[in-house]
């Protein structure tokens, strides 16, 4: 049979459809759960248009539909998609930017959910996805919402709301299985190949992403660090390092990887990577310079993120110069399909 994946998460669905009737809050009648006889089918090509009309022979699966193991402050809550997905879409993305950027970043974190419910991380194994931004991604309630927008809360949620229902049920898929859709910040110039930082994924490629310091106000930024301060970060992670002598002389050669971030770099004699380096002086992403200028270490660092698939910073910029969320994501993802699944 086709599309195995999609089966398997579909059945997922059927299997959480009568705990979501409990799960709903008092004040919302549940959808009456489907018969299990129901047989899921093929996906089908995601409508292009708003009010696109009901698959001719079944009926689309919508964000309603999908139960979902959310783990949020230590407790794994029961909500649907419809539920979840603009709670992370608001949290996640400015709401002021463009319509068809926030409609593509709703296609992907729905598509990293469904994908993780089929491949559960480890960190959190009985639930599908989790509310801590540095494992899955960023969520917000509504008071949290309320207090950040103030007086413009109605206006902004409404947008985010419009993005996700216009984009209802929607997700990439990669030979028919969903896609492990991440998305970051902001890139100068690339985005980055996931082999540099996870697995090679063949549609989670470098690709060029268009925003400059014109449309992201803290695109490039500085780090500054004490020679003592330096050298104690350094000797907590690699005690074999070698940084007596002068600062100036504890810089060695530096790895660039095809997106033009550092791959690894020597200091004090040691090879580290670019990402331990990042970790290990809180910087925002791997594309940096480093130097010493006599008095301290300087790191000045472009983009914001490990810099993986959607570029949001640059999803905007595209909108605003006419490309549709489709486009958008045929970009960041190249070689992945937007569809919806089916029922008969």
């Amino acid at each position: 049979m086709r599309r195995i994946a999609l089966f398997s998460v579909i059945m997922i669905v059927l299997a959480f459809l009568l705990p979501m009737a409990f799960a709903s809050p008092p004040d919302k009648v549940p959808e009456p759960p489907r018969d299990s006889a129901d047989e899921p089918v093929e996906a089908s090509p995601a409508p292009e248009a708003e009010n696109s009309p009901e698959p001719e022979h079944g009926r689309s699966i919508i964000d309603s539909d999908i139960a979902l193991r959310v783990l949020d402050g230590g407790e794994v809550r029961e909500m649907s998609m419809a539920e979840y997905l603009p709670l992370t879409l608001a949290a996640e993305m400015p709401a002021a930017f463009d319509g068809e950027a926030l409609k593509a970043q709703a296609v992907a974190p729905r598509t990293y959910t469904i994908y993780n419910m089929t491949n559960r991380k480890q960190t959190h194994p009985d639930a599908d996805i989790c509310t801590d931004y540095g494992c899955c991604a960023a969520f917000a309630d509504e008071e949290q919402l309320r207090e950040t927008w103030g007086s413009g809360f109605e206006k902004y949620y409404a947008k985010i709301l419009s993005a996700v229902s216009d984009t209802d049920g929607q997700y990439l898929v990669w030979q028919d299985e969903p896609a492990l859709a991440v998305f970051h910040s902001s890139s100068v110039g690339q985005t980055e190949d996931s082999a540099s930082v996870w697995s090679a994924q063949p549609y989670l490629v470098s690709v060029s992403s268009p925003e400059t310091e014109r449309d992201v106000s803290n695109l490039v930024g500085s780090v500054e660090v004490s020679p003592s301060d330096f050298s104690a970060s350094v000797l907590a992670v690699y005690p074999d390092a070698q940084l007596s002598g002068e600062p100036s002389g504890w810089l060695g050669e530096v790895r660039r990887n095809s997106s033009g971030r550092v791959g690894s770099m020597y200091i004090g004699g040691q090879e580290i990577s670019g990402t331990a380096v990042r970790t290990m002086f809180s910087l925002r992403s791997t594309d940096f310079d480093l130097s010493f200028d006599g008095e301290k270490f300087v790191f000045t660092v472009r983009g914001y993120g490990h810099g993986v698939g959607m570029s949001q910073y640059g999803a905007n910029v595209m909108a605003k110069n006419g490309s549709g969320y489709g486009e958008i994501l045929e970009h960041y993802y190249p070689g992945t399909e937007l569809v919806v699944s089916v029922y008969k």
